[in-house]
């Protein structure tokens, strides 16, 4: 099972409340924080949500 590690990279001000909730549920709060989270169909669906705030790289 693979790791994606999760970057934010803009604000998640004036965004609609179900993309922020989906940041807040991934653990990001800051910009150029960084998480890791295991590859599931969950978290994948959750980043597609918020895509164009966040840059992901898979690990293995």
């Amino acid at each position: 099972m693979s790791i994606l590690k999760i970057t934010q990279k803009r604000s998640v001000i004036n965004r609609p409340p179900n993309q922020k909730a989906t940041m807040v549920a991934l653990g990001l709060r800051k910009i150029n924080q960084t998480v890791e989270h295991k590859k599931n169909a969950q978290i994948v669906g959750m980043v597609q949500t918020v895509s164009h705030l966040v840059t992901v790289e898979e690990l293995k």
